[in-house]
């Protein structure tokens, strides 16, 4: 099996650069399984988690948003925020997920900004999933 190139790369610098023979992603449209020789697309990514498989099994990064490039043999994802697995801290993202889950409770029940109040409980999960998934 051939491998792709991957860089995962976010505003404040890159959070991933290596190879992978496969890597599978949340789009807008479903998810993924991109393959070395896949067609070249642009899309855009969900909030959810990047898995990359590897020679040693797998990796994943909590992606926050963004595009997926592909050509082929390279995948380029620029994302908004991301984080690979060991660099998520679990007790920062269970405190995040509760301040989101007050956030969303409130705006409910005050009629605003719940849809912010919704994607900040998005990014706690797939943080905590992306650290717990083993």
């Amino acid at each position: 099996m051939g491998s792709l190139k991957v860089s995962i790369v976010t505003p404040d610098g890159p959070v991933y650069e290596g190879i992978a023979q496969m890597v599978i992603a949340r789009t807008k449209a479903g998810e993924l399984g991109i393959l070395p020789g896949h067609v070249p697309l642009v899309a855009p990514l969900k909030i959810d988690v990047v898995r990359l498989k590897v020679e040693s099994g797998e990796e994943w990064v909590a992606v926050n948003g963004g595009f997926m490039e592909v050509n082929g043999e390279e995948v380029n994802i620029l994302a908004d925020t991301a984080e690979r697995e060991e660099d998520i801290d679990i007790n920062r993202a269970e405190k995040a997920k509760e301040r989101a889950e007050d956030e969303l409770s409130r705006a409910k029940e005050q009629k605003v900004d719940e849809v912010m109040a919704q994607l900040a409980l998005q990014r706690a999960i797939n943080r905590i999933h992306a650290k717990e998934h083993n």
